[in-house]
């Protein structure tokens, strides 16, 4: 079993060796699963449970005060599963597996979601909220209202109308600090699979999806290569960002100059920040960024 995890590109981390025990710590409780998909899951799990990640406990909060998981997971078979926008369940990646292999769906949405997840054994209801969430959001003003009123709060404060993206002059909003989204890829033999899982954009609308449990764009998986991506939400579902990665793995680059070739293309195509972790069917991991940061781990057995 070989598998690569990350916790999010963006800035430099405040205490970045604290986050590598946990990075560590979810590779090497991944790699003693037997199939791949346990692998992923296990590894991320570990992650959603650190409040240290956007994802799971201490997900970013969104403008209405509410936290919304999304998670997607895929293997060499086309096998997928996502959820978003999901209230109460910290571990969004087994909900998405839950949609994988129960349903007959690929992505299911809200409390819906949440509802199914319980029905298989996910636990629901969970308070997701971190010290740090808790005091970022009772440090701001927060918006009353509806749409309307939280967009013209958020466009006043932060002088951009689409969290995540572009203010009106073209320049990146992005600062980092809501990047952490956590994501793991895995290889065992011929068997590949990945998984991402993510609390979203900070104070991004209330009911905003991003790129994470889109399939192509937050992860994909084929029988060439599997790849899970993190960073400026938009820009990767506009680009369909893992999509590209495992196009040139397909193409018969190495997991690591594809991640590099699809940084670089998308960077051009965006001028946004984004990382990518990769595994080839050679036995080959890699990843890139072209953030400040992107904290990975490796595990083998």
């Amino acid at each position: 079993m070989q598998l690569l995890v990350h916790g999010g590109a963006g800035t430099e981390p405040d205490e970045p060796e604290p986050r590598r025990e946990v990075l560590d710590e979810a590779a090497a409780a991944g790699a003693r699963e037997r199939s791949v998909v346990d692998a992923v899951e296990r590894a991320v799990r570990v992650l959603e449970d650190s409040p240290r990640f956007n994802a799971g406990v201490g997900s970013a909060v969104q403008s209405d005060g509410a936290i919304r998981t999304d998670a997607g997971i895929m293997t060499h078979r086309r096998d997928v599963g996502a959820v978003c926008s999901v209230p109460g369940v910290a571990h969004a990646v087994s909900a998405a597996r839950v949609v994988m292999e129960e349903t007959p769906h690929v992505l299911l949405s809200g409390e819906r979601a949440a509802e199914l997840a319980g029905a298989y054994g996910v636990e629901t209801g969970v308070d997701c909220w971190s010290e740090r969430t808790r005091k970022r959001w009772d440090d701001l003003e927060a918006p009353e209202g509806g749409p309307r009123e939280q967009l013209a709060w958020l466009e006043e404060r932060f002088g951009e109308s689409d969290p995540g993206g572009r203010d009106r002059e073209g320049e990146s909003t992005d600062d980092g600090t809501d990047h952490d989204t956590v994501g793991a890829v895995a290889r065992a033999g011929d068997r590949l699979a990945a998984a991402t899982s993510t609390g979203g954009r900070w104070l991004a609308l209330a009911g905003r999806v991003g790129d994470v449990p889109q399939v192509g764009s937050g992860y994909y998986c084929c029988p060439e290569a599997a790849v899970s991506a993190t960073g400026a939400g938009e820009d990767i579902a506009r680009t369909t960002l893992s999509r590209r990665a495992a196009d040139h793995i397909g193409d018969g680059r190495n997991a690591r100059k594809a991640c590099e070739a699809a940084i670089e293309e998308f960077e051009e195509l965006t001028g946004s920040t984004a990382g990518v972790i990769a595994a080839d069917g050679d036995g080959g991991l890699g990843s890139a960024f072209n953030s400040s940061a992107m904290q990975t781990a490796r595990a083998e057995r």
